[in-house]
């Protein structure tokens, strides 16, 4: 029998080194990687390709795990929070993730075996293209001078993974601002790269943004902005967080103010204000603007705020924002809002 791949994830070395060994011990499991950290846990899954990943309670609290847990999803990739003293150890052991539970007495192996009977989180973009797997909008012309601005904050990952499944390999020209910690850059652009059509690659100072590329500004530097031109260039700009982050999603939506008559904007899923005030000047400055809406929002924080300001033309469930994007970009703006 093939034996089913582990991999442990916690910042509790000792914990974490005499689970492995025990796990080792049993048959049919083989543990195919340990990290410390989220940022080597995210690399370890994408090269070993876990079925089951053990992660400590102390990272899945972390903001970060959000991206860990989006690969988790679209890898199918079954996940348990390991309790602070083991199953099999002289506690009983608790509640342990969404994949699976451990109950009082129950030993190390059954919590493994009943961790694998369970399906995992399913996701909401598959990345398994089969016939229930969203698909590719189909290729169709673009106005040439098309632009499309994202900004999100909690629960954006699972949500740009949505958007960005239906992008066709020839999309408009797209920066996207995504909330993350430091050091998570590269694993969301692998991620996203998994489930897009067109080209997505980290934010750069220079980098042109041209049709079929998708920028992604997460954990980067500095702000994401863009700087007029034929094409548009981005840039990084090193300085204090705006309206509390770095990158922030206002500095990218001001930056294309510009040129608002080109851009199609939306605003996703996050807790905070962060978008709605640059969303607002783009709005007024002749560009298309998008809310994701309430019920289908993680957290319905900046989307909500830019409603209430009058940012948004438009309050759309997810399920509709990437074909919005893609019509509103081949055919002209509106003229802009009085001030």
């Amino acid at each position: 029998m093939k034996s089913r791949k582990i991999l442990i994830a916690t910042a509790r070395a000792i914990s974490g080194a005499r689970l492995s060994r025990r796990i080792a011990e049993l048959p049919g499991y083989e543990i195919c990687g340990q990290a410390q950290d989220l940022s080597s846990a995210y690399i370890l899954s994408e090269s070993c390709e876990p079925s089951l990943a053990l992660i400590g309670s102390e990272l899945t609290r972390l903001p970060e795990f959000e991206g860990l847990l989006s690969l988790f999803r679209v890898s199918e990739t079954a996940w348990l929070e390991i309790p602070e003293s083991p199953p099999g150890e002289s506690r009983p052991i608790t509640g342990t993730g969404p994949t699976g539970s451990g109950t009082e007495g129950q030993s190390l192996a059954d919590w493994l075996e009943s961790a694998q009977r369970q399906s995992p989180v399913a996701p909401l973009m598959p990345v398994r293209r089969n016939a229930a797997t969203p698909r590719p909008a189909p290729d169709g012309q673009f106005l040439p001078d098309r632009i499309i601005l994202i900004g999100a904050s909690t629960g954006g990952i699972d949500a740009l993974l949505t958007i960005l499944s239906a992008f066709p390999a020839n999309c408009p020209p797209c920066a996207i601002v995504q909330h993350t910690g430091a050091g998570f850059s590269d694993s969301l652009v692998r991620l996203f790269a998994r489930c897009c059509a067109a080209s997505v690659v980290p934010a750069a100072a220079g980098q042109k943004l041209v049709p079929g590329t998708v920028v992604i500004g997460a954990g980067c530097p500095g702000h994401l902005i863009l700087k007029p031109g034929s094409p548009p260039l981005c840039d990084l700009v090193v300085g204090p967080p705006v309206s509390g982050h770095t990158p922030s999603v206002d500095m990218l939506f001001r930056s294309a103010v510009g040129f608002a008559p080109s851009v199609t904007a939306a605003l996703l899923t996050g807790m905070g204000r962060d978008g709605a005030a640059g969303l607002l000047e783009l709005r007024r400055a002749g560009a298309m603007t998008i809310a994701q809406d309430e019920a289908s929002s993680t957290v319905y924080g900046m989307p909500r705020a830019a409603v209430e300001i009058g940012a948004a033309m438009e309050s759309l469930p997810l399920n509709r924002i990437a074909g919005e994007l893609l019509s509103h970009s081949r055919k002209r703006q509106a003229l802009p809002l009085a001030r």
